[in-house]
């Protein structure tokens, strides 16, 4: 049986199309309800209620282009996971955060992953913010969410902390139970650390072999550069404390032994980085602006 080219599961061909189908019908109802918002613009009497409407119709494409950028990447080729999960938080930006006075930062470095499962790290990033975003509690504080994502051999941490309050978050069970499965789907786990007015979560999961490999070469690559890559990072305008680096740390999954045999070379790299996890969750880690 020949799978179809439109299935980013090779194995799983009918999951794919119907996953691309549900995208593509959502995208269309938001574009409907963005033309018919438009129409009541027009017809619309009075200056506060075109204002009104327009206000809308900018929040209605917000949340179209966030759902673009959910979109799973397309194609069999390693994707960029730190420009993937940039393009989310700009969307997220202008859907949610910037209306709520929160700032966002980035600090990333690239890292090459299979399309499902950059996918499925930037659900798990997008579920995380808008957590925070609703949830916490920022009490007079400006509003301010990190995300920081790092390779250690072939552990990836990904890093999400805010400086709201943990005493008035709700009970989120079935978010949690989602995370968590998205987590597993990449072989990984989440783990949370708590502070007075600080919250931090920790996504850790092994890569595959073929991106170990990827990351592997473009890591030796930059090490015979003459020229230091800086990672990419950037926050969006707005002013906020730092984040604590009172945060409990929570603990991240070390590194597949049977990888380290396999590519001894690897085990300086997280001799070297062996507080990497705590520098990711320190406040002067750089989080450069745009």
């Amino acid at each position: 049986m020949k799978v179809t080219a439109l299935s980013p599961y090779p194995h799983r061909p009918h999951e794919g199309v119907l996953l691309r189908e549900l995208h593509h019908r959502v995208d269309q109802g938001i574009a409907s309800a963005i033309d018919l918002v438009s129409a009541a613009v027009i017809r619309a009497d009075g200056t506060e209620a075109k204002a009104a409407l327009s206000d809308v119709v900018e929040l209605l494409h917000g949340h179209a282009e966030l759902h673009r950028a959910l979109a799973m990447p397309r194609g069999e080729a390693l994707h960029d996971v730190a420009t993937y999960i940039r393009k989310l938080g700009c969307a997220m930006r202008q859907s949610l955060l910037d209306r709520m006075g929160i700032r966002l930062a980035f600090a990333t470095e690239s890292l090459p992953l299979q399309s499902e499962r950059c996918w499925r790290l930037g659900l798990i990033v997008h579920d995380l913010i808008v957590t925070a975003a609703k949830h916490a509690y920022f009490d007079a504080r400006a509003g301010e969410i990190k995300v920081k994502l790092r390779r250690i051999g072939a552990v990836v941490n990904c890093v999400v902390l805010d400086n709201g309050s943990r005493l008035a978050r709700a009970a989120l069970g079935r978010e949690l139970q989602t995370r968590s499965d998205l987590a597993r789907g990449l072989g990984g786990r989440i783990e949370h650390g708590f502070a007075a007015g600080f919250t931090s979560v920790v996504l850790s999961f092994h890569l595959s072999e073929r991106e170990r490999q990827a990351n592997w070469s473009m890591a030796t690559r930059r090490m015979r550069s003459p020229r230091p890559l800086k990672a990419r990072s950037f926050a969006t305008p707005g002013s906020g404390s730092d984040l604590s680096d009172q945060v409990e740390r929570p603990a991240a999954i070390g590194a597949d032994p049977n990888l380290l045999r396999a590519h001894p070379n690897e085990l300086s790299l997280l001799r070297k980085g062996s507080d990497a996890l705590g520098e990711l969750l320190s406040p002067s880690h750089r989080m450069d602006a745009l």
